[in-house]
Parts: structure tokens; sequence; C-alpha cells
């Protein structure tokens, strides 16, 4: 695919996956301009400080609103859309928010590159859209329908889809709030050590998004295949590479927590495609004659299990502080070096 003089626009794109983006093209001939967009004037002025590169074009909006993203979307030809709002408690309190900016935002996103005809349009989704039990999830999942559903439709823009689990410390992970806990000398609050989650760096995140890029087809849905591991391992991985003895305190499940995360469904395994790092989910293109399904059905669904955070790959402490010696925040703090950060 030939991006040297493309432009990609990227929404929310002053979070920790755009700042990731950046650096992996800024300074290459791949891509002529990358477009930011986002709410916040402060994260642009710092992000545009931070690069000082003319490549990049920053445009104030929010993508609850068409006439702030339609603009904005003018001669670019891809889309990376990662704006959403993604923590679970806040969304639990606020669902009508959740709403508003992960599903009418994502299809005022494909609604406006639709419009100036954007070649390709990769909407960024999460783990817990799979069976989805909490507000942000269920949000989430609608934004996958709402992709899917316009990718039918589309005769010049290609719309697909990413999920992937928890981006290890990215802002408002756990692994930041564990560090922190570790060097006030707090207790670290674990919600249920027992729960399982999948294990992703930023960089990896980045990579699924590119692999989508390449080879996504409309509607279709990619999946990495990560490792996962509890979070009493995660724990107590920390607690060894920081040689501290702080306490932990189990203090239960928070509000819409599951104990382990759903990559794919049963039901998506069954027509999974293995891409080797990656599985591709096609999408679902039957029409509403829903008779000759029901009649027919399939028994093979019933002989297939979940990709789920509990039956992949389980890390253990070792396992946990190989993935995290891969991070920057993690070298930093514990080696001392010197390398640029995500931003909080």
């Amino acid at each position: 695919m030939q991006i040297q003089d493309k432009i990609l626009l990227i929404t929310g794109g002053t979070g920790s996956f755009g700042t990731a983006v950046l650096r992996k093209f800024i300074n290459t001939n791949h891509f002529k301009e990358i477009r930011i967009f986002s709410r916040d004037e402060k994260k642009q002025d710092d992000m545009r400080n931070q690069f000082k590169s003319d490549k990049l074009k920053f445009y104030i909006g929010d993508v609850r609103d068409y006439k702030s993203i339609e603009p904005a979307m003018r001669g670019v030809d891809y889309v990376f859309h990662a704006a959403a709002l993604k923590q679970v408690p806040s969304c639990e309190f606020f669902p009508m928010q959740a709403v508003k900016t992960n599903v009418e935002g994502t299809q005022n996103v494909i609604d406006a590159a639709g419009k100036n005809n954007v070649k390709k349009v990769i909407c960024l989704s999460t783990d817990k859209a799979a069976y989805p039990i909490n507000a942000m999830g269920i949000s989430k999942a609608m934004m996958e329908k709402v992709a899917v559903a316009a990718s039918r439709n589309l005769e010049e823009t290609v719309v697909c889809l990413t999920r992937y689990g928890n981006v290890m410390a990215s802002r408002g992970s756990v692994i930041p709030l564990f560090i922190k806990q570790i060097k006030n000398g707090d207790p670290i609050t674990i919600t249920d050590p027992n729960m399982t989650r999948f294990l992703m760096s930023l960089e990896e995140a980045v990579d699924l998004v590119l692999f989508a890029f390449e080879h996504g087809n409309p509607g279709d849905l990619f999946v990495n295949k990560a490792p996962a591991g509890t979070i009493g391992d995660l724990a107590q991985a920390l607690k060894d590479m920081f040689k501290a003895d702080n306490p932990i305190k189990v203090i239960g499940t928070r509000h819409g927590e599951k104990l382990y995360e759903t990559l794919c469904t049963r039901e998506e395994m069954l027509k999974a495609e293995d891409m080797g790092d990656f599985y591709r989910i096609p999408a679902d293109n039957r029409d509403l004659n829903y008779a000759q399904y029901f009649s027919e059905g399939t028994e093979d669904v019933s002989k297939i299990e979940d990709y789920h955070s509990h039956n992949t790959e389980q890390q253990g402490v070792e396992g946990m502080k190989k993935l995290l010696l891969k991070l920057p925040l993690i070298r930093k703090e514990v080696l001392g070096e010197d390398i640029m950060q995500y931003p909080d």
C-alpha cells in the first residue's frame, strides 16, 4: 500500500495511541501529512511542542459534532479512529456520554469519511466489546455494529475494525497506579488477584492497526494473539522489580469488571481466519431474511471455545517481568534509562 503522498487523520490523536503512531511515522517519508483531531487544546499544544513537525496539522473538535469532524476529513486518505470514552467506571455512571462519543461519534466519523471519499477507516475497539457487561463495553460493541453496518453500504470507503486488550502502562491503566503506590509506600490495591487480562504493548496495538490498514476488507475485525496473566502476578512482578515490600490489599471487583476478558467469541472463532499473529473475523453479511439461517443453523459453534484471557498463554510472574521490561515507563523507573514516555 503506497502511503508516501497520503494524508492520515487520527481522531483522539493526542492520546497514547496517537502519540505512538506519530513516533512511528513522523520522521519517515510515510504520509505527507498527519492530522490530529481532538477536543483538548492543551494536549494538542503539548504535542505540537513535543514533535515540532511541519507534517503535523491540528484540528479542534469533537466526534460528537459532525460539523467539526467533516471539515477535518477533507482531502484525507486514511483514518485511524481512536477517539473514545474508555474508562469503565466513568461510563457506568454516565452511560449516555459513552453512547454519544463511542456510538454516535463513530457514525459521524464514518459518515464524514464516506462523504469525502476516504479510502479506509480503521476503528479501534476493545476486548470489553465481546460479551459486554458494562456500559463501556456495550457502547464499543455498538460501535462495532455501526462500523460493520456502514461497511456494507459504502462504495469508495473501506471500514474495518481492530479489537485489542489492555495496553500496558497506557493512560488510566493499572501499571502506573501500582508503580505510584509502590513508590509512595502504600498498599498495592488489587480488585481480584485471580482476574486475568490480555497484555500488550502500545507498539503491538499500533502494529495491529497497521495490519488491518494493510489487509482489511469491508467489515473485517482484526484481533492479535496476545499473552495474558493474573493481576496478582502482575503486582508481584512489579514488587520484585522495584524490590518493594508493599503489602497487597484486595479491594474487590469494581463496578462492571469481568474476571477475564474475551477477545473473540466462539461465534467469531467459528469463522476466524488465522493470519499468524492475528485473527481476521470477516463481517456477517447475511441479509434480513433470518428464517433460513434460523432453520439451518450450525452445530459447530457449540464445539468451539471463546478466545479469552483464561485460556490463552499465561505469563506467570517471570513472564510478566519480561513483558514489563519492554515498556519505556518500566525501563525508566527500574533501569534509569532516559526514554521518552507516553503522555499521562
